[in-house]
């Protein structure tokens, strides 16, 4: 066995309250450009669609092709991290992500869109996880913590209601391109500010797991594929079964070699730090509710109701306030409340609001059928982004903050990713394709995968309720922490 590399010990030196909420202002910015990303192409896919002859699957890979890289990628992005230096993987994604957003923007064609979708998403992927890692640094255990994570929480539920306002105001004055375009300058900004204003960090060295690196990337790319057509070519079809098998052979071979490697790519020990591992379970759930919610709302608002891009834009207004006023008074609330009871209610409104979207009538009015539902929605999704992440990071030692970043951004953006393909699974499944157009049946379809993402979020609330939290693991000393690659 290769002896483990020796923890470089960082003396933490103090940091003025002032900088440090520059930097955090910083990483945030990039964190709500990647969360935004995902969603900015919502608005635009009917006008995607028309423009490159994409059909409906095809469009679903327009937003799975981003976060399918981003998700797949995110655990291997959190341990270059911690080889190489957060600072340093966080400025290479951000440039890969500006190159990306370029590309898609030009795309002449539909296979070159979805090819640079990717490239966003490895950079997403790169900058995510690091930017994470690197605000549990800046700010040491404590109040100022809670207050960052607070911040982060809601940059994250904010950045997908400003995604579909922000798609449907660029598509319906310049254009759909404009969508993707609109990246780049974002990106290049925040590269300048991290190399003036965050402090590097030193690279603890160790290698990287590419055997399992490769394995789970093909295991969930496979797995995502098969759901994505499964209900498009039938579950028996040769080209569903063959990718499903690989899946599960590659998702095994992965668990299996986790447990074998001195420096894996997911220290299982990490798992069994107190609420970890329940709140990148429930994370899961909650990151196909988000996907799921951001695709289907614009097509019912522009499909069935007749909106133009930019109407559905603003009318995500209301959805956005309220998740940027609950994501703000969750620190406080999570002080005085029990934190558990706290998510479990806000996931409980979360699919009571998802149940009222259900309804989908095609004579739908604003008050009643869009702006009182988002706004149990925004509330149970604001609360409930806060708490995981923090939950998901609590108590965790300073030399596996990469890998717990990238965890919990994992497990979001592959629970979005298999949710959106589940999701169209079920609505594409059956039904007469002559009918499919229509008004009625389309309204029908946007309902059904409402009704599914509101079982999905008490799902999450029941396992809130169900699911122990391990004993905390004891605190590193707060004037220096070693930091070493994850070790099993």
């Amino acid at each position: 066995m290769n002896p483990q590399p020796q923890p470089v010990l960082v003396a933490r030196t103090p940091t003025a309250p002032a900088r440090a909420w520059i930097v955090l202002t910083v990483l945030a910015t990039a964190q709500f450009l990647v969360v935004l990303t995902t969603s900015i192409v919502n608005v635009a896919l009917p006008d995607i669609g028309r423009g490159l002859e994409l059909s409906s699957i095809g469009l679903s890979w327009v937003v799975n092709g981003y976060v399918l890289a981003f998700g797949a990628l995110l655990l291997l992005s959190g341990r270059l991290g911690d080889v190489f230096g957060r600072r340093r993987v966080f400025l290479t994604g951000a440039a890969i992500f500006a190159a990306g957003s370029i590309a898609a923007g030009l795309a002449p064609t539909a296979a070159v869109l979805l090819v640079a979708r990717v490239g966003q998403g490895a950079g997403a992927a790169l900058l995510a996880p690091a930017a994470l890692a690197l605000v549990l640094t800046v700010f040491p255990a404590g109040a100022g913590r809670a207050r960052a994570i607070g911040v982060w929480g809601a940059v994250s539920g904010i950045g997908g209601v400003a995604g579909v306002l922000a798609g449907g105001l660029l598509t319906g004055v310049f254009g759909w391109r404009a969508v993707f375009f609109i990246g780049a300058p974002v990106a290049v900004a925040v590269l300048a500010a991290t190399m003036a204003l965050v402090p590097a960090d030193l690279p603890a060295g160790g290698r990287i797991d590419l055997w399992g690196a490769v394995t789970v990337t093909g295991g969930l790319a496979a797995l995502t594929y098969a759901l994505s057509v499964g209900g498009q070519y039938g579950w028996t079809a040769p080209r569903v079964i063959a990718p499903l098998i690989a899946a599960v052979i590659l998702l095994l071979l992965f668990a299996g070699s986790q447990r074998r490697l001195s420096q894996p790519l997911v220290a299982p020990a990490v798992l069994r730090i107190g609420g970890v591992l329940g709140a990148n379970i429930v994370m899961t759930l909650l990151g196909a509710v988000w996907l799921g919610l951001f695709f289907f709302l614009p097509l019912y608002q522009q499909k069935v109701l007749g909106y133009t891009p930019i109407r559905a834009g603003l009318t995500q207004l209301p959805l956005a306030i309220m998740i940027t006023a609950a994501s703000t008074i969750t620190p406080k609330l999570s002080r005085h409340l029990d934190t558990r009871a706290l998510l479990a209610a806000a996931l409980a409104l979360l699919a009571a609001g998802l149940a009222r979207l259900a309804r989908t009538p095609v004579d739908g009015r604003f008050l009643t059928d869009i702006a009182a539902p988002s706004l149990l929605v925004g509330a149970g999704q604001g609360v409930a982004f806060v708490l995981l992440t923090a939950r998901a990071t609590t108590g965790v030692p300073a030399e596996h903050t990469g890998l717990a970043g990238g965890l919990i951004n994992t497990t979001r953006q592959i629970g979005g990713a298999l949710g959106l393909a589940g999701l169209l699974a079920l609505t594409t499944a059956g039904g007469d394709a002559g009918n499919r157009s229509t008004p009625s049946h389309l309204a029908h379809t946007y309902g059904t995968a409402f009704a599914a993402t509101a079982a999905l979020a008490a799902s999450a609330a029941l396992l809130t309720v169900i699911l122990r939290d391990r004993p905390a693991a004891p605190s590193n000393d707060q004037r220096a922490e070693p930091v070493q690659p994850p070790a099993s």
